[in-house]
């Protein structure tokens, strides 16, 4: 199964192989086994890039739900300067491109905080990325946690964020809430004294692993 984002990108990539291909053998050309090796071979990395893989999420009003696959990159106390503007508990999970990159809402509420920046394209894992690069802010009201701020980040090879949050919608826990095109990062920044749940540089997967809870 593939998210929507990428069908015309796999039409796309699909239509450019093979017309290639066809033409190697037209043509005859040199090292054309090769050729069609590495045309494949960027045909599935795509194809693996925009992969949707369906997941049994257990919603639960006492737990932060992981917004994406990746690995924990951060679990800090630090400013959050733009929403809440004083101390918050940072949680950032890193996609590699290998990672499935399908955004998932971290808990239900209701969506009070929606905005795009464009930006940079300094490697996800940078320092000043959460800031310089290209990214969405959104924040969800909750009962249990009050407001939770999670941010997409796009990274050096990432070149468009997709957000589905909009402004006084209802956001349910582990559906679908967007997609960062080729590498990035997704930021949660959580109340100070939320109990965190996973380690640095543990893998999670998103809408299953529990980020945090109450």
């Amino acid at each position: 199964m593939f998210h929507k984002e990428g069908f015309n990108i796999i039409l796309s990539t699909f239509l450019a192989v093979a017309i290639i291909v066809i033409s190697l053998d037209y043509f005859e050309v040199k090292n054309a086994f090769t050729i069609k090796v590495f045309l494949i071979l960027m045909l599935v990395f795509v194809l693996q890039f925009f992969r949707n893989p369906k997941i049994s999420v257990k919603k639960n009003e006492n737990h932060i739900l992981s917004p994406v696959d990746g690995k924990v990159v951060i679990i800090e106390e630090v400013f959050e300067p733009e929403y809440f503007k004083d101390k918050r508990l940072q949680v950032s999970v890193f996609m590699s491109p290998i990672n499935v990159h399908v955004t998932r809402y971290p808990a239900s509420g209701n969506i009070i905080f929606s905005k795009y920046h464009p930006g940079a394209y300094l490697v996800a894992w940078h320092p000043k990325s959460s800031t310089k690069n290209e990214r969405t802010t959104i924040v969800i009201e909750n009962d249990n946690f009050e407001k939770i701020l999670y941010r997409q980040i796009a990274g050096a090879l990432a070149r468009r964020i997709v957000n589905y949050a909009k402004v006084g919608n209802s956001a349910i826990q582990g559906e679908d809430a967007g997609f960062i095109k080729f590498g990035s990062r997704v930021d949660l920044f959580l109340p100070i004294g939320t109990k965190v749940n996973v380690k640095l540089n543990q893998s999670v997967k998103g809408g299953v692993t529990v980020i945090a809870s109450k």
